[in-house]
């Protein structure tokens, strides 16, 4: 009789839980046109920096060329070409 009793639950249970197999189909609708009125906001409030945040100016330095300069590199155009052939 205990047994019996078990399967039963069982069985009920299990139906219980049991998803719905019937699979509806979802279709999503998005917006085509969406008008933005930005005449009729108002804004009220004041503009400006906050004065911690301000930039130091720095001075600018001149950098010094560490490659020498040259007027004429045909040498090393040739070597290169050379080294080609």
């Amino acid at each position: 009789m205990n047994k019996l009793i078990l399967v039963v639950s069982l069985l009920l249970t299990t139906s219980l839980y049991a998803q719905n197999n019937k699979k509806e189909r979802i279709i999503y609708k998005y917006k085509k046109y969406q008008k933005f009125d930005f005449e009729d906001l108002t804004i009220e409030g004041e503009t400006g920096s906050p004065p911690d945040l301000g930039v130091d100016t720095r001075l600018q330095r001149k950098f010094r060329n560490k490659l020498p300069y040259r007027k004429n590199f045909n040498p090393e155009i040739r070597k290169g070409i050379e080294r080609i052939r």
